[in-house]
């Protein structure tokens, strides 16, 4: 992780910030790359928004947290007649 201290400028009737290719480099990100900018008094965050591939939420998933039957009732509603057990 690395601090810069950067300015803010005039862009049109907006205002805006410019990152440098390091740190565009360092982010992960590139033009057109989607961030989520959350903004609170004082504080500005800028994350980047990027979809897991699958092979990273095949290494996140965890059988004892997520394996197992979801819905261990029985059928209802229209599982009911979906599954002819009316």
């Amino acid at each position: 992780m690395s601090t810069t201290v950067s300015q803010i400028s005039a862009w049109g009737n907006g205002l805006a910030f410019r990152l440098t290719k390091p740190m565009a480099k360092t982010a992960g990100v590139a033009e057109g790359s989607p961030v989520r900018v959350t903004v609170k008094p004082g504080r500005i965050v800028i994350d980047t928004e990027t979809a897991p591939t699958l092979e990273q939420m095949l290494a996140a998933f965890d059988p004892k947290k997520h394996g197992g039957e979801v819905m261990a009732g029985k059928a209802v509603g229209v599982e009911v007649f979906a599954n002819g057990d009316a």
